[in-house]
Formats: structure tokens, C-alpha cells, sequence
């Protein structure tokens, strides 16, 4: 039986290991003690597209941490610095599959251990009611690649797509994941930046066009620029992004983004529509829009922690006018 580590928790990362621990050793690497204790004594409990009660490990500590054949990193891309500098040399005789959001994570997760990088992206979702109840809302595919750079054969890459397909998850073997993973990117970036903006989880509002006013404007919108950016790479989409953000928009789901900002916590901005504007730069084509998302996003979080000495009290009584 394969060992299996998935390193971060949250709901996708809970997805993955539960649905894993019916076919291999699932170990989870998480930040809280108490989180690590109440898997590995209660499991975890799947609800929603399935139904099911899975048993595994748990540690927050390197040290506990056994040798694995395959990782996946669930963390935010924000954390996969941090979490792959900790256990990265437990996966140097297997293969690591990063499923981030964005761009940019398969190279951080490359420079901290020897093992086999795959490079991945899903569009399934899932709500964490709790650190052992998870929710599965999209149960959609995994798409998964090698990491060019490492040379990851791609017959580790269909042995990976094999035991997450075992677990009852779907994913798919690509001999090139970059279409798939611009194709997430883009309805991610267009998405996410839109919550985090309006405050809205991604509701029907994000497929509307009915009205100028509509928020569907925006998305196809930043969509489109999405679009024409991913073409002065050279990417293809394997998938079309509003398509996805039609179905996405009947879930009423919250995205990570609207999470982060609603609890003050960094968001994962610099790897999406941050990404897309970096690389908009770099192909020279324009990428306004992402651009403004990007800056008002990282503005949205200096704001957390900005205080203005000369108006810190309120005046009672007296508008006051610009």
C-alpha cells in the first residue's frame, strides 16, 4: 500500500485525503496541534456528492513524519514556502503534486525537495464544516502534468492520476497541464478577485449580463483578457473559463479570496491576477483590468494594518467634506 502525505487540510486538502485513505496510508501534515490530533482520533467525515467516514495520521511536527511515495500540497500558495521547507525531504524518493491556486507554486515546491514534481490544478470544491467534517460540492476533475524543469516522467504522473481515480476522486493524466492549469487560472484570478471585491460568494450574479450594471459584464470581461493573455503565451485552454464560471456561479460558494479578506488574512492575489498581469508584462499585451484587480486587492490588504494618526478620532456631530 502506497504512503501517502497531503500536506494542508482545508477543504481540498481534506477531499484529497479522505478519498485516499480508502485505498493508501494517508498521513496529514497540518499547522495546529489540535487539528492534527482531532484527525488522527476522529478521521474524517465526507458529506454531500459523497458519503463516507475515512481513518488516517495526522503530525505537526517534521519529525513524525515518515517517507512518502506521493505528496500532495493543499496548502494557499501563500503557505507552500513555509510547509515545503519543513517536510520537502520526506517526498525526495517520490513524487509531489501541487495543487495550488495560481501560478508559481510547482517551482517553490521544486526548490525544496528531489522528489518527482507534478504539476496540477482542479476545479472541485468543497466546504470544511470542521477540522474533521468536510463537504464535497464540485466533484470535478484533477488535472495533472509533469513539471517540465524536473523532467517528472509521465508515467508518475498516471500512477498518481490512477490511485486519486482509486479513492473515488476524478483526474485526468496530461502529457501537458499548462493549458488546464491557465484555463483554472483565469476563471480563478476573474472569480476570486471579483468576491474579494464585491464581497459576493461566486453566486448567479458572476453569469449575469442582463443589465449593464450586471457583474457578468466584468467577468467575461476579465475572462477574455484572461484569454488573450494565456494566446501571447502560447497556451491553449484545455477548458473554457466561463463555461466553468457558469457552473461555478450556481453554487453560491465562497472563494478562499472572499475568506481571506472577510478575516483579514493575506490572499493569494500575487498568484492569480497578479500572475496574470506579470505575465501580460512580460508577453508585452495588455492586461488592464487584472492589472486594477491586482493593485486594489494589495491595497484592500495594506489597509488592515494602516492607521492615520492625524484622523484616528472621530469627529460627533460634523460631516466633513473633501
Amino acid at each position: 500500500m502506497k504512503r501517502v502525505c497531503i500536506v494542508g487540510c482545508g477543504a481540498i486538502g481534506s477531499l484529497y485525503a479522505a478519498h485516499l485513505a480508502r485505498v493508501a496510508e494517508v498521513w496529514a501534515f497540518v499547522r495546529r496541534e489540535d487539528h492534527a490530533q482531532a484527525l488522527s482520533r476522529e478521521g474524517l467525515r465526507v458529506s454531500g456528492k459523497h458519503e463516507f467516514h475515512a481513518s488516517l495520521k495526522a503530525t505537526t511536527k517534521r519529525d513524525e513524519l515518515p517517507e512518502c511515495d506521493l505528496a500532495i500540497v493543499a496548502t494557499k500558495a501563500t503557505q507552500v514556502v513555509d510547509s515545503m521547507a519543513l517536510v520537502g525531504s520526506r517526498f525526495d524518493r517520490g513524487a509531489v503534486l501541487s495543487a495550488q491556486n495560481g501560478l508559481g507554486s510547482e517551482e517553490i515546491v521544486a526548490d525544496h525537495t528531489r522528489g518527482q514534481v507534478i504539476r496540477g490544478t482542479t476545479f472541485m470544491s468543497g466546504t470544511k464544516h470542521s477540522d474533521t467534517h468536510v463537504q464535497l460540492e464540485l466533484d470535478t476533475a484533477t488535472w495533472i502534468g509533469p513539471f517540465e524543469p524536473c523532467n517528472t516522467p509521465f508515467n508518475v504522473v498516471q500512477e498518481t492520476a490512477d490511485l486519486i481515480k482509486a479513492g473515488g476522486l476524478k483526474a485526468e493524466a496530461l502529457s501537458d497541464a499548462r493549458p488546464a492549469q491557465w484555463s483554472k487560472l483565469i476563471f480563478n484570478a476573474s472569480v476570486n478577485g471579483a468576491a474579494a471585491l464585491t464581497g459576493l460568494p461566486h453566486s448567479p450574479h458572476f453569469a449575469n449580463q442582463s443589465q449593464l450594471s450586471s457583474l457578468g459584464h466584468l467577468l467575461h470581461e476579465l475572462i477574455d483578457e484572461g484569454r488573450r493573455v494565456a494566446a501571447a503565451a502560447g497556451v491553449k485552454l484545455h477548458e473554457d473559463p466561463w463555461e466553468m464560471n457558469k457552473i461555478g456561479a450556481m453554487t453560491n460558494h465562497p472563494p478562499s479570496m472572499l475568506y481571506d479578506v472577510r478575516h483579514q488574512l493575506p490572499t493569494e492575489v500575487d498568484f492569480l491576477s497578479g500572475a496574470i498581469a506579470r505575465e501580460a508584462q512580460r508577453y508585452g499585451v495588455p492586461a488592464p483590468l487584472h492589472t486594477a484587480v491586482f493593485r486594489l486587492i494589495k491595497g484592500k490588504e495594506a489597509s488592515w494594518n494602516f492607521k492615520d494618526e492625524n484622523h484616528a478620532v472621530a469627529t460627533h456631530g460634523k460631516g466633513t467634506s473633501h
